[in-house]
């Protein structure tokens, strides 16, 4: 694949990564869990830093935009069994 479509998918990864931090803020301030919710947040955090250094020193690599797909995939496959298992852990 090209330069061009490298480019273009880490910043994909970035602005997912912004858009899905202010979606979870917006749902803490709306009342849902607060645990689960930051931990959530976490990777999303990384993979935005990342990408956002990436694209400052215009230092592009397919390693990242494999990883952050995973990570993207995973994350909303996973995330409301992931959600309810941290919210009973620490009810417990």
């Amino acid at each position: 694949m090209s330069q061009r479509n490298l480019v273009i998918l880490t910043k994909i990864i970035l602005f997912y990564s912004i858009f899905y931090i202010l979606m979870k803020a917006i749902a803490l301030f709306g009342g849902a869990w607060l645990v689960p919710n930051l931990l959530l947040m976490l990777p999303y955090l990384l993979l935005g830093s990342i990408a956002w250094i990436l694209v400052r020193r215009e230092q592009y690599s397919w390693w990242f935009v494999g990883i952050g797909a995973a990570v993207i995939i995973l994350t909303r496959i996973y995330e409301a069994q992931f959600s309810l298992w941290v919210q009973q852990q620490l009810v417990l």
